[in-house]
C-alpha cells in the first residue's frame, strides 16, 4: 500500500535509514528530527501513519502521541530503546499502535508499517483506485496523487509543467524519452509548449533535485534524443544493518 508517512526520529543516520526503506516500499515520508516539528508536519498535512521515536529533542514520542491521540485517528509506530514491559504499556495506554525496540530490522518495521496501513484502512493499492503509484528514484520521491516532491525527506517546490516532466521521467527510469514525447504530456499544462519549454523545466528540475546541477547525476541528457532519469533504486541491504 502507498502512503504518506511522517518519521519522526532524532537520529539522522537512523531516520534516512528507515526513509529508504519505506520510499523502496513506494511510500512518501517526510522527516522530522524533534517532536514540535513531527507536530506541526502532522498538522500541516494529515499523514496516513507516522513512525514516531520516543526519545526527541523539545517534544518527546510519548507527549507528541498524547497530543496526537487528542486530535486525530493517525495509526502511530512507536520506536524506543526501553524493553519495560512498564513503558511498553505506557506507550499502548498513550495511543501507539505499536511498538518496536531498539536495535530492529528495517525490514521488518516496513512488515509493520504494511500491517498497520492494512489494518486501519489508510494508504492505497499502488496504482489502484482513485489514487496514483508513488516513484522513488534514488533520493527522489514524486506523488502525484499529492502533486509532491521530496528529496531527501525534503519537499521541492515544482510548477506543474516542472512536475509533469519528472513526473514522466521518473515512471520509468532508465527509459530515455524524446522532447516531442515529454511535450505531449505537457499539453494543456503549459500554454505554449516547445521543446525550449522542456529544456528549460529540465534546467529548473535540476536545481530543484541534484546535488549539483552543473554536473546531473540524476536528471541526464541523451544528446541528439532527449532526458532520462537514471535508474537509481535505494540500495537493497539484504538483511540490511539494524538500526541502532
Amino acid at each position: 500500500m502507498c502512503a504518506y508517512v511522517v518519521l519522526a526520529d532524532d537520529d539522522p543516520k537512523q531516520a534516512d535509514l528507515i526513509r529508504r526503506y519505506l520510499e523502496r516500499e513506494g511510500h512518501a515520508v517526510g522527516v522530522v528530527h524533534d517532536g514540535r516539528a513531527a507536530l506541526d508536519e502532522i498538522r500541516r498535512r494529515m499523514p496516513d501513519l507516522v513512525v514516531l521515536d520516543w526519545m526527541m529533542p523539545r517534544v518527546d514520542g510519548l507527549d507528541v502521541c498524547r497530543v496526537l491521540r487528542r486530535e486525530s485517528e493517525v495509526p502511530v509506530l512507536m520506536l524506543t530503546a526501553r524493553a519495560e514491559e512498564d513503558d511498553l504499556l505506557l506507550a499502548l495506554d498513550l495511543g501507539a499502535d505499536d511498538y518496536m525496540t531498539k536495535p530492529f530490522s528495517p525490514r521488518e518495521l516496513v512488515a509493520r508499517v504494511r500491517t498497520l496501513l492494512r489494518r486501519t484502512g489508510r494508504g492505497a493499492a499502488p496504482g489502484g483506485g482513485q489514487d496514483e503509484p508513488v516513484f522513488a528514484v534514488g533520493p527522489v520521491v514524486v506523488d502525484p496523487g499529492r502533486f509532491e516532491v521530496r528529496v531527501d525527506g525534503r519537499p521541492a517546490e515544482c510548477t506543474p509543467g516542472e512536475f509533469r516532466v519528472l513526473e514522466v521521467l521518473a515512471s520509468a527510469p532508465g527509459r530515455v524519452f524524446t522532447r516531442k514525447q515529454i511535450l505531449e504530456h505537457l499539453h494543456g499544462i503549459d500554454r505554449y509548449v516547445t521543446t525550449r519549454t522542456v529544456d528549460g523545466h529540465v534546467m529548473n528540475l535540476r536545481r530543484k533535485i541534484e546535488r549539483d546541477p552543473s554536473r546531473p547525476a540524476l536528471l541526464l541528457t541523451v544528446y541528439g534524443v532527449g532526458y532520462k532519469i537514471a535508474d537509481v533504486r535505494p540500495p537493497a541491504d539484504a538483511d540490511g544493518p539494524h538500526a541502532p
